[in-house]
């Protein structure tokens, strides 16, 4: 039976610290967030599970520092379920494997259907695993003791799960498959963050003109500057439907603003004069935003026919040999190679059309080695044949 106490003083972690490093093999570890609650996206609850040591559960925010504990573990193995999700939190806080084994990552590898943690431990290893507390607010203290057990068992079969995916990897001949993928979450750089991070705005696109969208932009920042200041997420104190009507209305009073409808949320009226504030200054700045944003950003698929036909039919061709590919070796596209380098390079494709050219052109843009060796070809053969296609029209009766 786990111990759910939760660790939360520093001789207690440095205890459990120790403990850790007399167990054997690799470790299982989760991080709860409160995404959706809290502005921050730090950790508020670490679990860890290693045989012969046990599992631990961690309060980041009391104990700080995890640095004794991340060299305590070295060169181990570390076992993530999704540790895309997980690793900027845990690095917050001094945590930063070397090695780690995503069975989420490898469920898709393994072409399973369906990858949530509970599904992927009920199939392989006819668990089941309740997941009901996966978007409560761990900023809440004391953590109940029904979401600590949750907690526990997140971690606890982790270990059973990769040798059985291990197992499958070798079987499938995917495991150097699995090993690069699992590098490439390791070593993938933290997004850089927009210049423009209020055109994330849902509903922007609905907004007229740079006047409109400068209001958009005012109204984003004031509310990141208050969810900042309280730490609660941003959508909690006014939704963006809300900011995005506002914008679209260009009201000519504060009062008209209270009085619209769609501007609702806990922080509406109680700062009113706030946003009222930012939309003054959208209004008058000189700084006007394009229209159309992001000058890197492709255009979307649906209108590349119109825009770029001859993209459109390399990128066509290239999805519909790219699907043969994953159907053979049951991995799901998105995973084969990303959707984003097969748009770019159909965009705007090298002056040679060759497999060395496509997979020169992957490997810039981050394709790994083994998503080159079964897609270059395929693409290139695609690109090729569509060229013919263009280049010797269908002969037509004289």
């Amino acid at each position: 039976m786990a111990d759910h106490t939760v660790i939360d003083t520093r001789d207690a972690y440095l205890t459990a610290t120790a403990a850790i490093r007399g167990g054997t093999g690799p470790i299982g570890i989760d991080a709860e967030r409160a995404s959706g609650f809290t502005y921050s996206q730090r950790a508020y609850l670490i679990q860890i599970f290693r045989r012969g040591a046990g599992t631990f559960l961690f309060d980041p925010p009391a104990i700080g520092d995890f640095r004794e504990l991340n060299e305590a573990l070295g060169g181990e193995e570390w076992i993530f379920h999704a540790a895309s999700q997980d690793l900027a939190c845990l690095r917050e806080v001094g945590l930063d494997p070397k090695r780690i084994f995503d069975t989420e990552l490898a469920a898709r590898l393994l072409g399973i259907p369906r990858v949530g943690l509970g599904t992927v431990v009920e199939e392989l290893l006819g668990i089941h695993l309740a997941k009901e507390h996966s978007a409560a607010n761990w900023s809440t203290r004391p953590l109940p003791e029904a979401w600590l057990v949750y907690g526990a068992l997140d971690v606890e079969l982790l270990p059973d799960l990769r040798d059985r995916m291990t197992e499958m990897l070798e079987t499938d001949l995917k495991t150097d498959i699995a090993a690069q993928e699992f590098a490439a979450v390791l070593a993938r750089e933290v997004k850089a963050v927009s210049p423009e991070p209020w055109r994330r705005l849902s509903g922007v696109h609905s907004i007229r003109g740079q006047r409109g969208l400068a209001v958009a932009r005012e109204l984003w920042l004031a509310r990141d500057r208050l969810a900042q200041e309280l730490d609660i997420s941003p959508g909690r104190l006014v939704p963006d439907a809300s900011l995005t009507a506002a914008a679209r209305a260009m009201p000519a009073s504060k009062q008209a603003l209270a009085d619209l409808r769609e501007f609702s949320g806990r922080a509406s009226r109680s700062e009113l004069d706030r946003w009222w504030g930012a939309i003054l200054e959208g209004v008058a700045s000189t700084d006007l935003p394009s229209l159309r944003g992001n000058a890197d950003l492709l255009p979307p698929p649906r209108a590349w026919a119109d825009r770029n036909p001859e993209a459109d039919l390399r990128y066509k061709a290239a999805r519909t040999a790219l699907t043969e590919v994953s159907e053979q070796l049951a991995i799901p596209l998105e995973n084969l190679i990303t959707p984003d380098y097969v748009r770019r390079v159909a965009w705007t494709p090298p002056e040679t059309i060759d497999p060395e050219s496509i997979g020169e052109a992957l490997g810039r843009l981050g394709a790994r080695a083994w998503q080159i060796d079964v897609t270059a070809q395929r693409i290139a053969d695609a690109f090729v044949e569509v060229h013919q296609t263009i280049e010797v029209p269908p002969e037509t009766d004289s």
